[in-house]
């Protein structure tokens, strides 16, 4: 299964979606390779910090807008068990190549207005791949949600009329999740008994039953 975390707005929390769900999966036995296409470069930076840490990580690799070619993720890709792709807000040519070639594309999306509304932007851009690709599914998740305000209380309802299925699993707003990649572990390993590692576990097992009925649907 090839999961693209995409989305047309800067500072979701794709890396660190990314990278947490990579590790949970790896955590979990399966051969994973997490695919760095965003310039910034999250990805590469944490599996740097795991190597000098001598921390347990998937495999990491850069891509970028030719990682659709027949001789880039495709080859590589079918000796893992799961390829997790990390993609750049509005670099419009990597999405688009993510898209191509991943089985499955997570957008997360934050309680404000602002990132509601880019998320219209980020269903459009699926809707145009599906029309190529119609096997390509889409979901929402809720990120960095704060319970505390009436944005973190109502975003879910926001939206509702995007016509994207929207993940029972929301990740909160916690210090863990942004500490984790620094020390070069995923945050369930970091902080195994943190809500955040309770939220990224209940995540993967979503995407996970999502993915397995998308196969037995096929």
């Amino acid at each position: 299964m090839i999961i693209a975390f995409a989305g047309q707005k800067g500072g979701a929390g794709k890396s660190t979606l990314a990278i947490a769900t990579a590790c949970e999966l790896h955590a979990r036995g399966y051969r994973v390779l997490l695919v760095d296409a965003d310039p910034q470069g999250s990805a590469r930076t944490f599996a740097a910090v795991a190597a000098e840490g001598g921390y347990p990580s998937p495999t990491v690799v850069s891509m970028g807008a030719e990682m659709y070619r027949p001789d880039q993720l495709p080859q590589l890709a079918p000796s893992f068990d799961h390829t997790i792709i990390d993609t750049p807000g509005r670099q419009g040519t990597i999405q688009k190549a993510a898209l191509m070639v991943a089985d499955l594309v997570v957008l997360p999306v934050g309680p404000s207005p602002l990132d509601v509304w880019s998320l219209a932007e980020s269903a459009e851009l699926i809707r145009e791949a599906q029309a190529l690709r119609p096997d390509l599914a889409a979901v929402v998740t809720v990120n960095r949600k704060d319970p505390r305000t009436v944005l973190g209380r109502t975003v879910r309802a926001s939206l509702e009329g995007l016509g994207l299925p929207i993940l029972d699993t929301e990740i909160s707003l916690r210090i863990a999740m942004a500490e984790a990649p620094a020390a070069g572990q995923g945050v369930t390993a970091y902080a195994p008994k943190d809500a955040a590692a309770e939220e990224v576990r209940a995540l993967v097992s979503e995407l996970l039953g999502f993915a397995a009925g998308k196969e037995s649907s096929a």
